[in-house]
């Protein structure tokens, strides 16, 4: 059975997982689209209708073409119940698809949901899942509009669907950098890849130290700027790693790249930089910055909606990717960031 709710009211269930009602497993499913549609109600003018019916409807600005994205988040892939709070999990579910649109420039117009639950999984968890990922749709706006529920084996999945827009002929694809463009990122990286390492080797992690991992922020202010200005020739969100995503951009746009080791911003997460692991930059993954490109003459804000841009390489003709170390060094760069079924 669809649910088609919209995302805009404060989420009804308790904030304190010991307030809660704690139910030993999810609603019916019945009750429990109920029970998200209850949660909040939004007047959006891109939805027409979403409650109630099989299929929500959208009504996009006037000379604005669609963007659509849908990502999964797996558990024991992206996350571990005993890693990550059900609120962080939500928010981060929603995180993958508005970074998509925001590395096409665009603005987000609808979610959709669906949740695939192990029948043993506390309606409680539930509840707070859906608490994170619609407070971060209030964050930016964006009405959650419609899913699917279902009962899964053993695990929990979770594919989140983004409906985003741009003015048309504008959104900026991967396929666009040209030779001698100039390379920049957002913010640093690194970040959640540290968070990972510890988790991994059961140190003790406080999310307010990882941000990155446990409270991503889309960089769609930054990609919107970035399309209205029409700086950006080409663009990707860095949620694979930095070399596997900048060798997507350099396929698609049939050209190489050469990088400045030195320069790139390297998340410290309470260590100096010179203590920070350049490979930690280059390959992990999750970060969830921007990558784009830009012609050599046109000047780039330092910061842009409040966030840091760094110059890190520029484009070139040879179709390999090169990284020119602190010492003069120059070796090939391979992409050795994060693919499924490797």
């Amino acid at each position: 059975m669809p649910l088609y709710i919209g995302g805009s009211q404060d989420f009804p269930f308790p904030a304190s997982p010991s307030l809660a009602i704690l139910l030993v497993m999810p609603l019916p499913e019945k009750d429990l689209i109920a029970r998200i549609r209850r949660s909040s109600k939004l007047g959006v003018a891109a939805v027409l209708a979403g409650i109630g019916d099989d299929c929500a409807i959208l009504r996009p600005p006037m000379g604005h073409e669609i963007l659509v994205t849908t990502d999964f988040t797996l558990e024991s892939i992206h996350f571990r119940r005993n890693w990550h709070s059900p609120e962080v999990i939500g928010r981060r579910c929603l995180t993958r698809g508005l970074s998509d649109i925001a590395a096409m420039g665009g603005q987000p117009l609808a979610v959709f949901l669906s949740l695939a639950l192990p029948r043993q999984l506390p309606q409680n968890w539930v509840d707070r899942f859906m608490k994170g990922l619609l407070q971060l749709a209030r964050e930016f706006k964006v009405p959650l509009a419609g899913g699917d529920t279902a009962q899964s084996p053993d695990h929990i999945l979770a594919d989140i669907v983004v409906v985003g827009s741009a003015p048309k002929g504008t959104a900026i694809r991967r396929s666009g950098a040209r030779v001698g463009d100039l390379i920049y990122v957002t913010g640093k990286l690194g970040g959640g890849t540290v968070a990972l390492q510890h988790l991994l080797a059961g140190k003790r992690v406080r999310p307010q130290d990882f941000p990155r991992h446990f409270h991503p922020v889309p960089r769609v202010a930054v990609g919107d700027f970035l399309r209205a200005k029409k700086f950006a020739t080409a663009m990707i969100d860095l949620s694979d790693g930095f070399s596997t995503d900048l060798a997507h951009i350099c396929e698609e746009s049939r050209l190489g790249a050469e990088i400045f080791a030195e320069q790139l911003p390297r998340a410290t997460v309470g260590r100096t930089p010179k203590d920070v692991d350049l490979n930690l930059a280059l390959h992990g993954g999750e970060d969830y910055e921007l990558l784009f490109t830009v012609p050599a003459k046109r000047l780039i804000p330092k910061r842009i909606a409040g966030v840091p841009i760094t110059l890190v390489g520029r484009m070139t003709q040879n179709r390999k990717i090169w990284i020119k170390d602190a010492d003069g060094t120059v070796r090939q760069l391979e992409a050795k960031g994060w693919e499924h079924f490797q």
